[in-house]
């Protein structure tokens, strides 16, 4: 008796949900969707956004360094010591916390005494890596650093623990760092340098899973055990050494290095890269379908799980979180453009790239409290460059424009946030259809960040900032008419930051009309 009244009640029920669609006019899919609303805890931050998440890196590979940032001192291109001017204006309006070098796959076949003392008696080399052409070395360690130091940024060295030896890599950090008299100071000094450059960051082989000596995670915690027993701190510099970690989803080499290597490493480094399919099929980086585009963003927002796998793995080692993860590459990668050389890596960057950026510095901000460094690969003409260059010419692209829109959140303190977004639907997968991250800097204005994934779509967003009632705001946008839009060297401003100000103040909430397609900046006071 009772099912049989229960069968009658949900029978009734659905008949009089039916009824109220049909007189109400409402449809059933609409009132599914749910309000768009953000609540930011503006009093609870308790992490701080590390400047270094918005590392660059710079690798010898096709034109990033030659042709790229280096010209050389008699290039009738202006320049500061061989380093493009125009490249060196752009860096610093961005305030570049870190640069990594010299690679990548190069830095395991890198011997820095090639690249140091007169240019003329420097070896040329083969670049087994990438493609085979002559390296030079007119671009070395003295080049390197000086730049860093006009960059006002701090240099990150990936040092050869592949084919290199332990003596090499000590020596290296002693020529580097070493005050008073030895023999690798009294080099330096004889290439023209008096004072250490006192680097920070170094980076003990790279890839060492892969192109950098195809170790076992075993091996490699013993490598790393012994090289960096052997390099040193001098004066008051101290190194901060980082191992060479997993790629992706290989959660076994972060479990091994944690238990084999564990505080004798300052960080461990993640590699992950945004490419269109599953299968690791690339595609072309502007001729894509909206299929193609969905499918490159659920791949980007997949970093999410390989991090907190990975940080799980670290908190069980490492429960107060002195060990740092460095997602030391990442970015988009996709198939060189056709007519240049493919073991060059150039590809184009589009509003795709675009939002893979800010989504990816969305979801970093979220475990800042672990994540504490980040380098996009790479700076100049490979993979998501920010920057592309042509003879004389130069080009800033969608990617770089994220970095200096997202620049008010360095060292900033992250404020944790609960967002209720609508939904990015394509081939009935979804996509959450606004990210959006927030932080407090160091004067108390609070900056959100957002993004409307949603290509078609306007969105309205109801923001509420718990302990915080704005008076003031501000706002800055990033959009285009077309997805697969891009800057090129004929139309170079097709893309940039604009005033965004279709936004309002209403009894202390934030409402802001997101436009389809758009990365969004607001400063509230």
């Amino acid at each position: 008796m009772k099912n049989s009244f229960n069968c009658i009640s949900k029978f009734t029920g659905a008949i009089l949900l039916l009824i109220t669609f049909v007189l109400f006019n409402i449809s059933p899919i609409t009132a599914q969707q749910p309000n768009n609303n953000i609540i930011i805890y503006a009093d609870s931050g308790k992490s701080t956004i590390s400047r270094h998440i918005y590392g660059q890196f710079s690798e010898h590979l096709g034109h990033c360094i030659y042709g790229g940032l280096w010209v050389g001192e008699n290039s009738t291109i202006p320049n500061t010591n061989g380093v493009r001017n125009d490249i060196i204006d752009a860096l610093k309006r961005i305030k570049i916390p870190n640069l990594r070098w010299p690679g990548g796959c190069f830095a395991d076949e890198y011997h820095w005494m090639d690249g140091i003392g007169p240019k003329d008696k420097r070896p040329k080399i083969v670049n087994t890596n990438w493609g085979g052409v002559t390296e030079d070395n007119s671009f070395g360690t003295n080049e390197f650093l000086n730049m860093c130091e006009v960059l006002g940024t701090e240099p990150y060295i990936s040092a050869n623990a592949g084919s290199g030896t332990v003596e090499e890599m000590a020596k290296w950090v002693e020529y580097m760092n070493a005050d008073g008299e030895s023999p690798m100071a009294n080099m330096r000094r004889q290439n023209g340098r008096e004072k250490p450059w006192n680097v920070k960051f170094l980076g003990i082989g790279n890839e060492s899973w892969g192109c950098g000596g195809n170790m076992r995670p075993e091996f490699y915690s013993d490598v790393f055990r012994k090289y960096s027993t052997y390099c040193k701190d001098y004066g008051n510099s101290r190194l901060f050494k980082i191992a060479s970690g997993a790629p992706d989803f290989y959660y076994d080499w972060t479990e091994t290095l944690m238990k084999n290597i564990g505080n004798r490493m300052n960080g461990i480094s993640l590699h992950y890269y945004t490419v269109k399919g599953w299968d690791g099929s690339k595609g072309s980086a502007t001729d894509f379908t909206g299929d193609e585009y969905f499918e490159t963003l659920k791949k980007c927002e997949a970093i999410e799980t390989a991090l907190k796998n990975h940080i799980a793995i670290m908190d069980k080692y490492d429960p107060e979180k002195k060990i740092s993860l460095m997602v030391d590459e990442w970015g988009t990668w996709f198939d060189t453009e056709p007519g240049t050389n493919p073991a060059f890596l150039f590809q184009q960057n589009t509003m795709r790239d675009a939002f893979v950026a800010a989504l990816t510095l969305n979801i970093f901000h979220k475990y800042c409290d672990r994540v504490k460094m980040a380098n996009i690969a790479q700076l100049v003409n490979v993979l998501q460059a920010l920057i592309l260059t042509n003879n004389e010419k130069m080009i800033l692209t969608p990617t770089y424009f994220v970095f200096d829109l997202y620049k008010v959140h360095h060292d900033a303190a992250y404020l944790p946030l609960s967002i209720n977004s609508e939904k990015y639907i394509v081939n009935n997968d979804t996509l959450d259809a606004v990210s959006a991250t927030a932080s407090r800097d160091s004067m108390g204005t609070i900056h959100i960040s957002l993004v409307n994934i949603n290509p078609d779509k306007d969105i309205s967003i109801t923001c509420s900032l718990e302990g915080f009632s704005p008076d003031k705001a501000s706002g800055s946008i990033i959009t285009s008419g077309n997805i697969k839009d891009y800057n090129t060297f004929e139309e170079p401003n097709k893309i940039g930051i604009k005033e965004f100000n279709n936004f309002k103040i209403d009894s202390g909430k934030l409402i802001i009309n997101m436009p389809a397609k758009s990365i969004i900046g607001i400063g509230l006071k």
